[in-house]
């Protein structure tokens, strides 16, 4: 029996036939089995073993079946080798042909380029990047299953996991999502999840209007099911309900032991799932995240991250920082790290969250939901915890096509985690926000029941939160906040062209972050947008003694002018320094250190007077 695993190119495959042809002849035959071979066909007379004339005979029917497979092996090889040789003329030309940028000033084409893009193809490019927050136009060109680099750290590549581990529910939430990076991720979950261990992917749309996400999307996941029929569970809210509600949607669904809610513009990496798994196996009540590398949202490459705890400021807005310091002692970057917070992928044991409260449906669009969760977590009984061994490729949007400025839903969000959770540091996020501590006059919802659920699980206090968990958050001691405006001039101090030089004074008072004024009970007086953090650096206004102009220094650097950055506020509003004697004043529309002429100040919201 011939057996054929592999011909490449025409010739090959000629010489095959020519060797079949002949193994089909009768010469051939009838020599192997010892009879004379007959010269001419007319001539010859069956052997008397007519049985085994029988039987040559319908082999060679058989071989005559297999030459005409041959044949038409050969004619596809025909059409293939002339469509390559068409292809390979077509990228040549493409290589060889050169365009100049039509909108070389568009910041797409400042950090991603092709050469061979057409003006059509380019305005194409310009457009989807508009449209979507991240270069669909290369998306669509890459292949759906395309390979990763290996990012985890050394140690984990030969870590084993048992193979009995819970099962999994994948959850991607997404609205409005390209099409070829929705594939994409679904590609790579089917393709590096272990087939035992996936029960089951959950789409929901919350409310997209994109018609490639309605039949073109049902046609792939109709294509999966032929070979995987029920993995992929398609949910379609009839209105947006915001980020919140989709993910609870998508646990909902979820029927496996654990359940990943995760972003639908991700590609996993092989052996995500595992450590996930594994940890939730030994411990039900921790919420796990994997390590996020960052997917460029210009040209698509990959970037490795380094495993970091996710934190959040007192305006809410999430960051990456450090671990504790137990976890650097420890000199292995594969372990686990305690984070006071999750950015908002997440894992964890299907009932543990739903008996934790799962998310707050209260929350509008984006924006705060990971916080709020975060901090219940630790507070009613659970723990958080980044597994560096799993590994997901996370695409970051230059921005939200769905709500370019999310500043009025994210500050709504912040201060309806701070009435509930907060107890006496709910102040800290309207200072962050600059709002009044009393009546801001934004709605936040009803927020009983959340308040009652955090009465049901009996959850510690946020001041626990914040000596055990979250050590990090500087809880602040002001006395006031906001502009600080010269009362006889009407002029703000502002930080100037140059943070961390020279403040100004400015005409506007418009409020912004360069002009947001900070008075400790300490005397110090932070310019300029603040940070909320032990660790962070903040500028302090300073006065040498020296010169006519005042000067920001970094707080925590300014040793050779340490008693210079602290202030007296008198009860007529001057501002003195209380080393130099000197006063902050005003003249000629000039921000400067004088003798006290008895100028007077004002910061917008006193703490004292709105308790």
């Amino acid at each position: 029996m011939v057996r054929i695993s592999y011909v490449r190119g025409f010739m090959p495959a000629v010489l095959l036939v020519s060797i079949l042809l002949f193994l089909t002849s009768a010469n051939w035959w009838t020599r192997l089995n010892g009879a004379e071979v007959p010269q001419k066909r007319e001539s010859y007379h069956p052997p008397a073993n007519h049985s085994l004339q029988v039987q040559n005979s319908d082999i060679l029917k058989r071989l005559e079946k297999m030459e005409a497979h041959i044949n038409k092996l050969v004619d596809a090889l025909h059409k293939k080798e002339d469509k390559e040789v068409v292809e390979n003329k077509e990228k040549k030309k493409k290589e060889e042909r050169k365009f100049g940028k039509v909108n070389p000033d568009h910041h797409l084409f400042k950090n991603w380029w092709d050469a061979t893009l057409t003006e059509q193809e380019q305005t194409e490019a310009v457009d989807l990047f508009t449209r979507y927050g991240y270069n669909t136009f290369l998306s669509d060109r890459l292949p759906l299953d395309r390979e990763l680099n290996e990012t985890r750290p050394p140690k984990c590549l030969d870590r084993s996991y048992p193979k009995d581990l819970p099962t999994l529910s994948v959850v991607l939430i997404y609205l409005d999502e390209a099409l070829s990076i929705l594939k994409r991720a679904i590609t790579s979950i089917i393709n590096r999840t272990p087939s035992h261990l996936l029960r089951e992917i959950i789409l929901v749309d919350d409310h997209s209007s994109k018609e490639d996400l309605k039949q073109p999307l049902n046609a792939f996941v109709n294509l999966i099911h032929e070979t995987k029929p029920g993995l992929i569970k398609l949910i379609r809210h009839s209105t947006q309900l915001g980020l919140s509600s989709a993910r609870i949607s998508g646990w909902k669904a979820a029927t496996a032991d654990v359940v990943a809610i995760l972003d639908a513009h991700i590609e996993v990496h092989k052996y995500w799932a595992e450590p996930l798994l594994t940890r939730i196996q030994e411990d039900r009540t921790v919420v796990v995240s994997p390590v996020f590398d960052k997917v460029d949202c210009y040209n698509l490459k990959l970037e490795n991250y380094y495993p970091s705890a996710h934190g959040f400021d007192w305006g809410l807005w999430c960051s990456y920082e450090s671990f504790l310091h137990d976890w650097y002692a420890k000199k292995d970057d594969s372990l686990p790290g305690k984070s006071p917070s999750i950015m908002g992928i997440l894992v964890t044991d299907r009932k543990f969250f739903g008996e934790i409260g799962a998310l707050d449906p209260g929350m509008s669009v984006y924006g705060g939901e990971n916080v709020e969760l975060g901090v219940r977590i630790w507070m009613c009984g659970g723990s958080i915890e980044v597994i560096p061994c799993s590994k997901i490729a996370h695409l970051e949007r230059a921005h939200k096509p769905y709500m370019p400025d999310l500043t009025d839903v994210m500050r709504r969000n912040a201060l309806r985690v701070a009435e509930v959770w907060m107890d006496e540091y709910k102040k800290n996020v309207n200072i962050a926000w600059n709002l009044p501590l009393k009546d801001h006059g934004i709605d936040i919802g009803d927020v009983s029941e959340r308040k009652q659920l955090r009465e049901k699980l009996k959850c510690k206090s946020f001041k626990w939160y914040l000596e055990n968990v979250y050590t990090n958050l500087d809880k602040f001691d002001l006395i006031g906040y906001g502009t600080l405006q010269n009362v006889d001039t009407n002029e703000c101090v502002d930080q100037g062209p140059v943070p961390g030089h020279t403040p100004i004074v400015y005409g506007i008072c418009h409020g912004y972050s360069p002009q947001l004024c900070y008075m400790l009970v300490s005397g110090e007086i932070y310019v300029g947008d603040i940070h909320f953090h032990k660790t962070s650096v903040n500028r302090c206004l300073v006065d040498t003694g020296t010169g006519e102009l005042p000067w920001l220094v970094e707080c925590s650097k300014s040793k050779e002018t340490d008693d210079n950055k602290y202030w007296d506020i008198k009860d007529d509003s001057v501002i003195q320094n209380r080393q130099t004697k000197r006063c902050l004043e005003v003249k000629d529309s000039k921000l400067v250190m004088q003798e006290c002429s008895g100028q007077r100040w004002k910061i917008q919201h006193m703490i004292k007077e709105e308790l």
